[in-house]
């Protein structure tokens, strides 16, 4: 039996088909859905081995059916097998019907009495494909037109903005259901736990590092490991400027908008967590020297190892 494409084609194409056609279907993030999904893997596995099973089949009943023809029945076979693609008796009647060409015996039924130096033409009829495309497109214009000019539908910048409209749906009712711990600014304090910290170092890594280098000793970004600072210390003055930007820097993006309140308190406790550890490399101190105008100071006219004595 002749096939159009051998079997070491056909089987690597119908599993591309497949694979493509998974990946395509399966939310599987920035994975291959195949590793992600151990299934989808087996599923693979197994179609590709059908593929190759039902290959083989094939091939054993054609050559069982083939040892079966009678002598006259091979050589009609065998010719047949000879025919190209493009003289086969399909391929011929299709394309007749899609072209209406003439053979170039029957030239002289569609010839033109008139020529142009030397050069005759033919009024051939044009091709069935052609009229029967432009048809379509009459069709599809007419219902354009009434659908989008005489029933009002929505064009393409309407349409985006029923898309951001419920967009903007569905992200307000998923904050709805896990709505954002808020924090006033009075009520942030330095945290020290070290999971807490752990988390802030994570954050830093992912968001900030970029400009205030790995370690806080500043790239692009100011050094945050020195006393001098651009928009106040202290962890309200940090946790702030994650997030609510920088009035000085436009560059300082507001973190509030992306990051919950937890976890700007994190980062900002990690951050001023990073104070006297002087990195390696580190920047020029930027800014003024911050000094915390609520801590206590002791009493100048007590020493410094008095203790109030017991009445």
């Amino acid at each position: 039996m002749k096939k159009l494409f051998p079997s070491y084609v056909r089987v690597p194409l119908l599993f591309a088909i497949v694979l493509v056609a998974l990946e395509y279907f399966i939310d599987s993030g920035d994975r291959p859905a195949f590793v992600k999904y151990p299934m989808v893997a087996l599923f693979l596995a197994v179609f590709l081995f059908l593929l190759v099973a039902i290959e083989i089949v094939v091939s054993a009943v054609d050559k069982v059916t083939y040892h079966l023809l009678t002598e006259e029945q091979k050589k009609q076979l065998e010719e047949a097998q000879t025919v190209s693609f493009v003289d086969s008796q399909w391929y011929q009647h299709w394309m007749s019907k899609l072209t209406r060409s003439k053979a170039v015996e029957q030239e002289a039924d569609v010839m033109l009495d008139h020529d142009y130096d030397g050069i005759r033409e033919l009024d051939n009829v044009l091709p069935p494909w052609w009229v029967y495309l432009f048809y379509v497109t009459i069709i599809f214009a007419g219902i354009y037109l009434v659908r989008y000019h005489f029933f009002g539908g929505e064009n393409q910048a309407q349409e985006f903005e029923t898309e951001v409209a419920l967009a903007e749906e569905e992200m307000l009712k998923f904050k709805g259901n896990s709505p954002k711990e808020t924090i006033s600014l009075d009520q942030v304090t330095a945290l020290t736990d070290p999971a807490s910290l752990s988390k802030g170092q994570e954050i830093y890594k992912n968001v900030c590092a970029a400009c205030h280098g790995p370690q806080g000793g500043g790239l692009v970004g100011p050094n945050l490991t020195d006393t001098h600072w651009l928009n106040g210390g202290g962890i309200k003055n940090v946790f702030k400027v994650i997030h609510d930007g920088s009035p000085r820097n436009p560059t300082m993006a507001a973190w509030g908008k992306t990051l919950d309140a937890k976890d700007v308190q994190k980062v900002a406790s990690y951050v001023w967590s990073l104070q006297g550890t002087k990195p390696a490399g580190a920047k020029p101190a930027e800014g003024d020297v911050w000094k915390d105008d609520a801590a206590p100071t002791a009493d100048a006219s007590k020493p410094a190892d008095s203790i109030p004595s017991a009445k």
